[in-house]
């Protein structure tokens, strides 16, 4: 699953021609959580809160970023690197 981000120790990952619905994996402390990229709901797992949180202000940040991955991901091409948080 390649890595698309990492900041705070959190890491951002894309699965090649996953499952819908759009979405992402976060993981931090051992602990795994998918996002849908267009809601920005959780779908699976949980993260401590402030993770979480951190999570979701880079998300809502580069959601067209994420959207493009998606894409990408799901043709089987090469995924682009996104700016983690400052």
């Amino acid at each position: 699953m390649p890595e698309i981000s990492r900041f705070y120790g959190i890491v951002i990952r894309m699965f090649f021609d996953d499952h819908q619905p759009p979405h992402f994996h976060a993981q931090y402390g051992g602990r795994e959580v998918i996002v849908h990229i267009d809601t920005l709901a959780v779908i699976a797992g949980a993260l401590p809160p402030r993770a979480l949180g951190l999570v979701m202000e880079w998300a809502a940040l580069h959601r067209d970023e994420l959207k493009s991955d998606w894409n990408k991901a799901k043709d089987l091409k090469p995924l682009e690197k996104i700016d983690p948080l400052p």
